[in-house]
């Protein structure tokens, strides 16, 4: 029964920047819909078709998707000015548009879970960068994977963006320059794109987890009962069985009806043809297609509701925190800093932008405590923050006194105003 999750086999697949054959060509030209809901490779694998809307209707990606994207959304993402002995925040034009609005059409939190959306399914992250002449940068607008096409030219890599709505005529293509593209590639970047997990690594897992939720569902509304035959007395008509058929199905199919007794008569007798769900494995397929969606997303499984298996990042809040920063969102965060840095500042190196994970990695109340009793220095020993640095980190307005580093020597005047405030 569950053999036919497996029945066929994937086809060969190619790089999703690569030119599309004449029957890719003619799908998309035939689409009703574009833009945002088109996916121009609609792949099947296990009999499914897998596109960004049939995956995400997999719980396992869609939690791994949300859960990235929310977490990089909710992290601040502050401007730096590089001095002499390191660097310090600044206030600058473009914190608003990267931290509160990018454009008047939405959220920054709702422009940086749609980047980070279309790198975990497509393997690209695409935003144009609005410029307004002496006014610099005045905003970003994400534009979907789907609705760019990468060229490499003499100058560089040029980017061609199709409108919105289809059909459209070719002079409705918009050429963007590299210097006014935000373009985040993932892995398997060939020069112009990174290798869409829809078509390679989710072809696979998610296509067997579409079929295993369909045939889950399909199980279940037919009163979780597995395949029967039922033998009747004598020599029936072919009407008199189609009859038999027909009443059995009206009284005991559906959810609603599953522990309905079943009435024989005249002989009749039941005989299973098939095993049940848990002989055929169908929960330990789906099972495994959690775990193998969270390894191709680098998410721990406990992150995502799974329960099944144990996590070596420790058990408090903090030291898994640490590890979904370390090991899940660093490899994203990287290339969005510099992605940034050197399209919004190309001329210059003076500022930087560099997300602040402090949120996700801070421990519970008791273990700060005892961090910040450290940091400001405690039984004689000099500290290396000060009180408002500490009422800073906690989102605390500064007292009078509490900027004054403790020394660490008890007559020390400094150390006595900062202990006393």
């Amino acid at each position: 029964m569950i053999k036919s999750l497996f029945s066929k086999k994937p086809k060969p697949s190619r790089y999703a920047s690569d030119t599309p054959s004449a029957s890719e060509e003619n799908s998309i030209k035939n689409s009703a819909v574009y833009g945002n809901n088109l996916d121009l490779f609609s792949l099947q694998n296990a009999g499914v078709s897998v596109t960004e809307q049939t995956a995400m209707q997999v719980s396992a990606v869609y939690a791994c998707v949300s859960l990235i994207g929310g977490a990089i959304s909710s992290m601040p993402l502050p401007v730096y000015q590089r001095t002499s002995d390191g660097r310090k925040k600044v206030d600058n034009d473009v914190w608003w548009l990267l931290n509160e609005q990018p454009n008047p059409m939405y959220s920054a939190a709702v422009f940086w879970e749609s980047m980070v959306g279309s790198l975990l399914l497509h393997g690209d992250a695409f935003a144009r960068i609005i410029r307004s002449g002496s006014s610099g940068i005045i905003g970003f607008e994400w534009i979907h994977s789907n609705r760019v096409t990468v060229r490499s030219s003499a100058e560089g890599l040029v980017y061609i963006v199709q409108p919105n709505v289809f059909p459209f005529k070719p002079e409705e293509q918009k050429t963007i320059a590299a210097m006014d593209m935000i373009h985040i590639a993932g892995p398997g970047f060939n020069g112009l794109r990174g290798m869409s997990q829809i078509r390679y690594v989710l072809r696979n897992s998610a296509g067997i987890a579409i079929a295993a939720d369909q045939y889950s569902a399909a199980f279940f509304e037919n009163g979780a009962r597995p395949d029967f035959a039922v033998e009747l007395a004598g020599s029936p008509t072919p009407e008199q069985q189609e009859m038999m058929r027909k009443s059995w199905m009206e009284r005991y199919q559906g959810i609603g009806r599953a522990h309905t007794p079943a009435l024989l008569t005249n002989g009749a007798k039941v005989h299973e043809l098939t095993l049940n769900a848990e002989d055929s494995q169908l929960l330990t397929t789906r099972q495994f297609q959690v775990e193998d969606i969270c390894r191709i997303f680098g998410t721990p499984p406990f992150m995502v509701g799974h329960t099944q298996t144990t996590t070596s990042w420790g058990s408090g809040v903090e030291s898994m925190g640490i590890g979904f920063v370390k090991y899940t969102l660093a490899r994203h965060l990287t290339k969005i800093e510099q992605e940034l840095n050197r399209k919004i500042w190309p001329y210059t190196k003076k500022y930087l932008v560099e997300f602040n994970t402090a949120g996700l990695e801070r421990g519970d109340y008791k273990t700060r405590q005892e961090g910040y009793r450290v940091g400001i220095g405690r039984a004689g020993e000099p500290g290396w923050l000060t009180v408002n640095e500490v009422r800073r980190i906690e989102n605390m307005p500064p007292v009078e006194g509490g900027d004054l580093l403790n020394t660490g020597t008890t007559n020390d005047p400094t150390t006595a105003q900062a202990a006393g405030a």
